[in-house]
This record gives structure tokens, C-alpha cells and sequence, in this order.
């Protein structure tokens, strides 16, 4: 059984590097393009078996040319796709972006397609069961926190990506061990006017093990309860900084089983989401462990 497992959204994405954002109602000439499976928790779990640890995706696809692109892009990675229900006659999440080769920025837009939604059986009942860490982005809400009320009674530690304000999301904060938000979710959902003191409420809130808050450029910090420790972003050259916060958390949970501390885990995984950033595309950019190890240790960190 896979030691992580995910629970969330998975997406075909259609990259499209630009030498600058365009004007409306303009043409411009692409540098290139390029398809690419992503979504925040599926793009995880590929990280997390590119850093040696056994993960797998449960999820609903479209039985055609988008979902099978998409599982087959999983199991390139070594990630186990036994979970995952192909269903004909349905539309796929997929989404259009923008890399602005001019301000190393990127630009979304997407169509969540009209997939139903997933329902948890015995085999992906006991997938979760079997798990060291569940980890979900509150996409397919219901499902997840399901999960995650699994997860709990059965030891597995609930690490949430928290992007987005979805509906109910509450629920899911509520039986969450390990809580990743970033900055704008942060402040957002608790009306805080800083990310320390957003931590800090959210933690009240809601009686995580620790709140992380990410916050692209600036780093990030932690809050156990006690105080807020802050982690630096590795300064590298960026070329493609899409699914950058993707595979920060998938990092986590691999460090999480790895046995790291918090503090640890931080670092480790905005190495590891520095060096994506250096090549094209979310998933085929994530470092091995030993190459994220050596870059901690030139900039500075020992694990």
C-alpha cells in the first residue's frame, strides 16, 4: 500500500509560454506549448514519489483522451492509479496557462468539466486506511472529508492544501492535522490583516498539530501553537513558477514520512519548490531527494 495518498483535483494543462502578456483583443506569437497533467493535490503526489515515497490518486476521470493522458501521466511517475474510476461520456478539468517569460508570472484560466463526483468504495476505503498521510485541496469536498474522518480514526495524519475558499471547507479544517494555506487563503478565511496572525487564529480555530502559510517569493512561516518561526524562499532563476505550491505540499508529506520536523519539512519543501521552478512544467521538474538535499546544503541548511 502507498504510504500517501491523494484526494483533489487532477487537470490537463495546456502551457503556454509568452514572451509578454498580451494586449486585448490582440494576437501573439507563443514561444511554445505544452500539455502537462496538474491540479494541486495530483501534482503533489507526484512529487512525492519523484522524492522517493510510494503514493497514489484517488480520483474520478474521463474515460477518453484527456483522462487517459492523465493516467498515464501518473503512473509514469510511479504513482499508483488501482483507485482511479474512468467514466465515459464526461467532460475533464483542464485549464489554459499563460508563463510570461517577461515577469516569470503565470495567468489560469480553467473549465472544471462535469465529472461526477467521487464516491469512496471498499478498495479506496482501505487505500486510506493503509496510508501514513492523506492529502487533500478541497476539491471534491464530500469525498474528502469523508476521508478524512478515516484518516483520523485510523492514525493517518490529514495534511490540506488550503487554496482555495470552497464551500464547506470548514468541514475540512476541522479534521485537518497538518494545515498548508497560503497567504491570501489565509487572511481570507479568518480575517486577519497578516499572515502571522492569520496562523495564529487559524490554529486557534481549528486545533491543528501546526499551520504553515505559504507566500510565494516572501518564504513562509510556521505556528505550533507556541511561536511563529518563519522559512526563507531559495533564490533560483524561475522559468515556469506554475504548480509551485502544489509541489511544496507534496514535498511536505514526503518529509512528513520521512520523519522531519516541521521547521524541516519547511525547508526542505521550499527547496524542493525552488528547484521546480527552474525548468517547464510542474511535475517533470521536481528534484530527486539527493538533489534537494545537495541544495539545502550549498545554500546553507543541513538537515
Amino acid at each position: 500500500m502507498s504510504k500517501v495518498v491523494g484526494i483533489g483535483a487532477c487537470v490537463m494543462d495546456t502551457l503556454i509560454t509568452i514572451p509578454q502578456f498580451p494586449k486585448e483583443d490582440t494576437k501573439l506569437r507563443a514561444v511554445s506549448t505544452k500539455l502537462v497533467g496538474g491540479g494541486p493535490t495530483a501534482s503533489g503526489i507526484v512529487a512525492v514519489s519523484k522524492l522517493g515515497v510510494s503514493s497514489e490518486f484517488i480520483g474520478v476521470l474521463s474515460d477518453d483522451s484527456t483522462g487517459n493522458f492523465l493516467k498515464t501521466d501518473f503512473e509514469k511517475y510511479r504513482v499508483k492509479t488501482d483507485n482511479i474510476d474512468l467514466l465515459k461520456g464526461y467532460r475533464a478539468f483542464q485549464s489554459c496557462i499563460w508563463l510570461n517569460a517577461e515577469k516569470a508570472t503565470r495567468t489560469c484560466v480553467f473549465d472544471k468539466g462535469d465529472l461526477p463526483a467521487l464516491k469512496l468504495d471498499d478498495k479506496k476505503i482501505e487505500a486510506i486506511k493503509s496510508a501514513e498521510v492523506l492529502m487533500v485541496d478541497g476539491n471534491e469536498m464530500d469525498a474528502a472529508v469523508e476521508a478524512a474522518k478515516i484518516a483520523r480514526e485510523n492514525g493517518v495524519k490529514v495534511l490540506y492544501d488550503c487554496g482555495g475558499l470552497y464551500p464547506n471547507v470548514d468541514k475540512l479544517l476541522a479534521l485537518t492535522d497538518i494545515m498548508i494555506p497560503s497567504e491570501e487563503f489565509s487572511i481570507g478565511h479568518t480575517g486577519e490583516s497578516n499572515a502571522a496572525d492569520a496562523a495564529k487564529k487559524l490554529y486557534e480555530m481549528y486545533s491543528p498539530e501546526y499551520v504553515v502559510v505559504t507566500r510565494g517569493s516572501k518564504g513562509g512561516l510556521i505556528y505550533d501553537g507556541e511561536k511563529i518561526t518563519e522559512y526563507p524562499c531559495y533564490p533560483v532563476e524561475v522559468k515556469d513558477s506554475n504548480g509551485a505550491g502544489d509541489i511544496f505540499h507534496g514535498a511536505f508529506a514526503s518529509a512528513v514520512v520521512r520523519g522531519f520536523s516541521p521547521l524541516q519539512c519547511c525547508h526542505f519543501s521550499s527547496a524542493v519548490s525552488a528547484i521546480k521552478c527552474t525548468g517547464v512544467g510542474a511535475r517533470e521538474s521536481v528534484p530527486d531527494f539527493d538533489t534537494t538535499i545537495k541544495f539545502l546544503r550549498r545554500n546553507g541548511y543541513e538537515l
